[in-house]
């Protein structure tokens, strides 16, 4: 969601390196507040016992941090202007006020699975259990994924569309985020609860 700072970085150097350098800071930012979700709930999985109770948490942390943004949207107006310099930090503070990361919990403990899964489906959700650098490599495409999409609008609106576009075409991505967390959530409990029986 911080492509829009990119492309003012853009606009404020007159160059493209500007956007650039300020989708670098943003994907640097973004990939240390992945990890800081991540890499504890990776370690958490040693123990094996507590795994069904960290699911169930987990799934009602996204749901109930999706509730509370779609409760709360309003946004810091001070947030919005932010120098270049600073991209990195502002990406890590609002990847986790956001809960980005949070959306990739469930995923990665192995709640949205399916009940019958083939031989390599299941290997791969073994694998993503037992192993810490799968939670590196679950940030790193979560972050490339994301720095893509934004880095596609940024190059968009900078080099062709403009900021007017922005401004006429702008829709809440606020409550569009906060609906994916509480969904995203209910789906892993529907799950984890099913499974539980």
């Amino acid at each position: 969601m911080g492509w829009p700072l990119a492309v003012s970085a853009g606009l404020m150097d007159k160059s493209p390196r500007a956007l650039l350098r300020a989708l670098w800071a943003l994907s640097a930012g973004h990939l240390l507040a992945t990890l800081l979700v991540l890499l504890p709930f990776a370690f958490l999985l040693v123990l094996a016992e507590w795994q069904r109770p960290i699911q169930l948490v987990a799934s009602l942390l996204v749901i109930g941090f999706g509730v509370y943004r779609l409760i709360v949207g309003r946004h810091p107006r001070a947030l919005a202007r932010i120098p270049p310099t600073q991209l990195a930090l502002w990406s890590f503070a609002v990847a986790i006020a956001h809960g980005a990361a949070l959306m990739l919990v469930p995923i990665y403990l192995g709640l949205c699975q399916a009940f019958e899964l083939d031989a390599g489906h299941e290997a791969a959700g073994e694998l993503m259990k037992a192993s810490v650098g799968m939670a590196v490599l679950v940030s790193l495409v979560h972050v490339a994924a994301m720095i893509s999409a934004g880095g596609c609008l940024a190059w968009l609106v900078y080099r062709y569309l403009g900021l007017k576009f922005v401004s006429r075409s702008w829709f809440n991505l606020d409550a569009v985020w906060a609906t994916s967390l509480v969904l995203v959530g209910a789906v892993a409990l529907a799950f984890n609860l099913a499974s539980w029986r």
